[in-house]
């Protein structure tokens, strides 16, 4: 491998603060110091991403682990080399003048009317119901794929009870209209994971090196993210001038990312970026339930732990981030 072995990182959305670690790890040569010349491809959805990486037309993707599935049930083998965070970013949010309460239960929903952003969200929405008894009592929207930013202005000017998008939507759309918002992380009442990191079943067997070099020097952008946020996002305003003005949500992002869905008990116990093969187990039994899979799925062929680096960096994570996280 050469000093700059190039490998492409399709990302699930345009940069933001979610992904501001990987963007610090380029920034501090992270990557460059295992040999990796980072390329960057702005996406277009977790599903996007999954299938890019799986037909090798991405070398390493980030995307949801819901996806990872739903692309392998379409015939797809998109491979999770890496659990990012452990919990599922997707929130239920709304504003208090329009729900008339603050939202804190999810039993509060029954009765209400919830849009949700994308499908996988509104499967884990459903999900989330169902396991608090009230899903015949609540109107839960379709997807309407012409309207994925628009669930928010529908909670703005009260067409709907609540929406389901990713934590900081609520808080995002409550300073922007100068409104109490609320939110209830669903990952906080499913145990799914969140975000992956995926590549394909060529470029892993193939480059297994890269992607430990990869994962190895990710995992120190997280670190380092997370023992200094606001320089995270310093860099990532750089790459994206607009951000700025967002400073504040783009650094909430991160934070509430690093430190409520990825921090959790499994990794203080096995490192950064450990899978649990009950977790993908669950998830399967969740996405099985909905008949929005196109075929057949098998949860323990979607993901590896053995690509996984053994080095402190990894296996001792807990210890490099405590103090910040504890």
């Amino acid at each position: 491998m050469t000093a700059t072995d190039p490998v492409s990182f399709q990302l699930n959305w345009e940069p933001n603060g979610f992904q501001s670690p990987y963007f610090l790890a380029r920034e501090d040569g992270f990557y460059r110091e295992e040999g990796l010349e980072i390329q960057f491809v702005e996406g277009h959805g977790s599903p996007y991403a999954a299938e890019r990486a799986a037909r090798g037309d991405a070398d390493i993707a980030l995307a949801g682990a819901s996806a990872v599935l739903a692309k392998q049930s379409e015939g797809f083998d998109p491979l999770a080399v890496a659990a990012v965070t452990q919990k599922t970013p997707a929130a239920v949010y709304t504003l208090r003048d329009v729900f008339g309460e603050p939202l804190s239960e999810p039993e509060q929903l029954a009765g209400r009317t919830i849009a949700p952003s994308a499908t996988k969200t509104r499967i884990l929405t459903a999900q989330l119901l169902e396991n608090a008894g009230i899903r015949d009592e609540v109107e839960l929207h379709d997807v309407d794929p012409h309207t994925h930013h628009r669930v928010q202005h529908k909670v703005i000017d009260g067409t709907v009870d609540a929406a389901v998008g990713v934590v900081t939507n609520g808080i995002e759309i409550g300073r922007e209209h100068d409104r109490t918002p609320d939110e209830l992380p669903i990952g906080e009442y499913l145990d799914i994971y969140g975000m992956t990191l995926v590549t394909g079943p060529e470029f892993a067997a193939e480059r297994a090196e890269t992607v430990r070099s990869f994962l190895r020097a990710t995992a120190r952008g997280w670190a380092a993210a997370t023992r200094d946020p606001e320089r995270a996002i310093d860099v990532l305003v750089d790459r994206n001038a607009t951000l700025e003005r967002n400073r504040g949500i783009e650094r909430r992002k991160f934070e509430t990312a690093a430190h409520q869905l990825q921090f959790t008990p499994h990794v203080r116990t096995h490192g950064w970026g450990a899978q649990d093969p009950d977790r993908w187990r669950r998830l399967g039994e969740t996405l099985s339930e909905t008949a929005l899979l196109d075929g057949d799925i098998d949860p323990d062929a979607a993901w590896t732990d053995s690509l996984r680096p053994d080095d402190p960096v990894v296996t001792e994570y807990a210890d490099r981030v405590r103090s910040t996280t504890e």
